[in-house]
């Protein structure tokens, strides 16, 4: 059966997914001059290849995009979405001693989930969790955040966090909760081994129910000038820390 299809757009966006092998692209709509650009700075891909390719004005590519307010830069793509790798067979299937995941509470903003995305794969995190009925999966803005991002990471939709974290721990990962609330410095904690790192909404933080499920609470510090960061932006600190201290 034929799989649903939607729109990405920007630059590296759709330059990424043109690049990944199991990323079916349908369709590219792009101005002359961005597929002239492409080209001129990857001469050694074959970024067309067995694409069908539109070429479109900038205005009919912003019809195209609808009022997303997403800058295409003279770029679309229509495109499946990736087969996707279950939780369970992810764990099951994977030998490495040390292992790092994202599991996201009540995320939705899909321009934060785009930029953690794109902090994720920066700083060599395994795969990211999220409750499945709230992930933006087809959203413009959340690739676009992303930066190609989304092509090099595993995403992991899940029907119940809890249950997720609780059978997480049951293979020997240790659930780690960024909570405002908590006293415990991150940068003090070793970082070895299997982790889940636990963040919530920006609004709202984690739940308690949620936080029962963690073993450790740690917070990021700063000075009293600023209570809290953005998500994305503590995701973005948290993740650089443990890539600078495991290597």
């Amino acid at each position: 059966m034929k799989k649903t299809t939607f729109l990405i757009v920007g630059k590296h966006a759709v330059l990424e997914a043109l690049k990944n092998p199991s990323r079916k692209i349908e369709r590219v709509f792009l101005t002359e001059d961005a597929k002239k650009k492409l080209n001129r700075e990857n001469q050694s891909d074959n970024l067309f290849k067995d694409i069908s390719v539109f070429y479109k004005s900038r205005k009919e590519l912003d019809n195209l995009c609808g009022r997303d307010e997403t800058a295409h830069q003279g770029l679309v793509a229509e495109v499946e979405q990736l087969e996707e790798v279950t939780l369970k067979e992810f764990i099951n299937n994977n030998k490495k001693n040390n292992i790092n995941l994202i599991a996201l509470e009540e995320v939705t903003d899909p321009r934060n989930i785009g930029s953690i995305i794109r902090s994720a794969v920066a700083f060599n995190i395994d795969g990211i969790i999220v409750k499945e009925r709230s992930f933006p999966s087809k959203s413009k803005l959340l690739y676009k955040s992303a930066s190609g991002g989304a092509e090099h990471i595993k995403i992991f939709k899940v029907s119940n966090l809890n249950t997720a974290l609780k059978y997480l721990k049951t293979k020997d990962f240790w659930v780690s909760a960024f909570d405002i609330s908590a006293k415990k410095d991150f940068t003090k904690n070793k970082w070895d081994g299997k982790n889940i790192l636990l963040f919530g909404s920006e609004g709202y933080g984690i739940k308690a129910k949620t936080l029962e499920n963690s073993d450790f609470k740690f917070r990021v510090n700063m000075n009293k000038n600023i209570d809290s960061l953005n998500i994305s932006n503590t995701v973005s600190v948290v993740c650089h820390h443990i890539f600078q201290s495991t290597k």
